[in-house]
């Protein structure tokens, strides 16, 4: 077959149109080739450095979807094998419940031990209040001619 005289020109045609597009397509570090002002260029990289860490985290989101589903379905081979209403086969799977239990006895210590106040000293609390409680009250209240029932006349009913 003979060679024309163009095929030479068009092979090296061919050859630097290939070359341009592997340079286009081919990833780029941007950060060596952008000038400052270049904005165009800045924002290639930022896209491609945003893009690399939304990948990484996809990746590892994957890993951890993985990981779960692995947990969910051991878990459950775990329950299939308790019958219902066993509840030391639920106790062997899930702990005692030693923390609940805990909790149980320290708010029932609590709740046994709250006096309310006043404990053994009701005379104190009436004296205080007695020497508090009008004072609060508004103007006249405590005045027996003004006041359907003045606190002084209380607090004698009361002993103070």
């Amino acid at each position: 077959m003979p060679v024309s005289k163009a095929s030479p020109r068009r092979a090296l045609s061919a050859a630097v149109l290939a070359s341009a597009l592997a340079l286009t397509l081919a990833p780029v570090a941007y950060g060596a080739e952008c000038q400052p002002e270049d904005q165009a260029c800045l924002d290639k990289e930022n896209n491609a450095a945003e893009a690399k860490e939304v990948e990484e985290q996809q990746k590892k989101t994957k890993e951890a979807a993985g990981q779960a589903d692995k947990d969910i379905k051991k878990i459950g081979k775990d329950l299939e094998e308790c019958p219902p209403g066993s509840s030391s086969c639920m106790e062997k799977l899930a702990g005692k419940g030693g923390r609940e239990e805990d909790g149980l006895t320290d708010m029932s210590t609590t709740i046994s031990t709250n006096e309310p106040e006043p404990a053994d000293n009701a005379s104190q609390a009436v004296e205080s209040t007695c020497t508090a409680f009008p004072a609060s009250l508004p103007q006249g209240s405590s005045d027996p001619g003004q006041s359907p029932f003045p606190a002084s006349e209380l607090c004698s009913m009361l002993g103070s």
